[in-house]
């Protein structure tokens, strides 16, 4: 079906249109947290490239990538239609990324980058890697959620756990 707008304001009009968040992730995160009983968090951070979460005393700025849209290496997801305009938009995301990290980095903050793929495959590894050397939470607490999971207690509502861990 032909598109009854002119490309100039298909373009504008998609413009327009703002993000609202990986919330899907980011639940995810939160989820794990909370039953590790992790505290200090804080979202909606205006630091220089909008972290997922942020930890202000700690100076600790968690972001959790989307592998397609941040460039995975590992996953390796690539656009299968209009490579020509994906490419390098991901491509730039990636430069923005790494140019956001540096800038925290100089500023004094530490970055934690979790891929999408890390929360999925073993989610209380990956948090507890970080956590271990960035935020100095006992390693006791992980060990706790991952039996509170396998316990049946529901870490909001959302399957997460990899109580093999």
């Amino acid at each position: 079906m032909p598109d009854n707008l002119t490309r100039a304001q298909r373009s504008y009009s998609m413009s327009r249109i703002r993000s609202r968040g990986n919330s899907s992730t980011e639940l995810r995160l939160i989820a794990l947290m909370r039953g590790a009983k992790l505290s200090g968090w804080r979202r909606k951070s205006r630091l220089r490239g909008r972290p997922d979460f942020v930890f202000v005393r700690r100076r600790v700025a968690v972001f959790v990538d989307g592998c397609y849209w941040h460039g995975c290496p590992k996953c390796s997801l690539g656009a299968k239609s209009n490579t020509e305009y994906w490419k390098p938009k991901i491509a730039g995301n990636r430069v923005r990324d790494r140019r956001n990290t540096r800038l925290l980095k100089n500023e004094g903050w530490r970055v934690v980058r979790i891929w999408e793929h890390q929360l999925r495959a073993t989610p209380m590894k990956c948090l507890s890697d970080h956590a271990g050397s960035y935020l100095r939470t006992p390693v006791g607490c992980w060990e706790e959620a991952a039996t509170l999971a396998s316990s049946g207690f529901d870490l909001g509502a959302l399957d997460l756990l990899d109580t093999s861990v």
